[in-house]
């Protein structure tokens, strides 16, 4: 397989876990926290959203599990082993997509195996691969420029895991394209989630991405974040994503965490004014 070994699906293994994790920048000696006591557990193969207001700490969340920041206190654990270095065992996926402009799509997939001292036919077979996997083919001597936004997001996907991360950080991914193109990238993420099973730590502002995409929804408040709630979502899979946003039970849990949402942000702004 291209990515994640199957047998390891959802297979009780912790992945990572965020043990009492503060964050707080410091600046001109005043600090600023940013996260206060996040736990959080994930096993292998999961699919965890973060949703909450703009600011309140969710990429924080990811850097620390990447080893960009460190924790002011508490613990982040990856795989066992406290993050203390960069995480180079995940694949990290930003809104922006960095494809290298200079660079073929091939090219591109085939940096980060280049950086990790693959050998040639060793690359060369799993870009082939990775570009058949994302419905590329064809594209593979094109450069960003020459592609659509799609398709330049289905390159970043793979680039993120075609070295053999199976656990993968997304921050937002998909936040600049237009509904419809959104809808079609999440479905082939979800075929590619369903296929190779790799953990994911998912950012988004949009709630109704977060329910259709997830196992399980967390909730964060506003800064200095604390998880107000973690929902399970319990519709089966695979999912239809255009019509599970139809579901009864997808509204009653969309009111659910809309209203927690609602609520802490009125009261953050009540607070900041009153």
């Amino acid at each position: 397989m291209l990515f994640v070994d199957a047998n390891n699906r959802l297979s009780g293994e912790t992945a990572f876990e965020f043990r009492n994790a503060c964050k707080s920048y410091v600046k001109d000696n005043i600090a600023t926290p940013v996260l206060k006591d996040v736990s959080l557990k994930a096993k292998a193969g999961e699919f965890i959203a973060l949703v909450g207001p703009s600011g309140s700490g969710k990429s924080t969340l990811l850097n620390l599990l990447a080893g960009l920041l460190k924790a002011t206190s508490g613990d982040v654990i990856f795989q066992g082993q406290p993050v203390r270095n960069v995480n180079t065992h995940v694949g990290y996926v930003t809104q922006r997509d960095n494809l290298v402009p200079w660079r073929t799509v091939e090219a591109n997939l085939a940096l980060p195996l280049e950086i990790r001292k693959v050998s040639r036919s060793e690359t060369e077979t799993r870009v082939r691969a990775a570009i058949q996997q994302v419905g590329l083919t064809g594209f593979g001597k094109h450069y960003p420029a020459e592609l659509s936004g799609g398709m330049r997001k289905r390159v970043t996907l793979a680039r993120a895991l075609i070295y053999g991360a199976n656990t993968l950080l997304m921050d937002e991914p998909f936040g600049a394209l237009d509904a419809q193109l959104k809808l079609v990238i999440e479905d082939e993420l979800m075929q590619l989630w369903h296929q190779e099973h790799p953990t994911i730590l998912y950012v988004t502002h949009d709630l109704t991405e977060a329910i259709t995409l997830a196992d399980r929804v967390v909730v964060f408040s506003s800064r200095p974040a604390q998880i107000l709630a973690i929902e399970n979502i319990d519709i089966p899979r695979p999912r239809d994503l255009n019509a599970t946003r139809f579901l009864p039970y997808f509204r009653d849990v969309h009111e659910k965490l809309w209203v927690l949402l609602k609520t802490n942000l009125s009261d953050t702004i009540e607070n900041r004014h009153g």
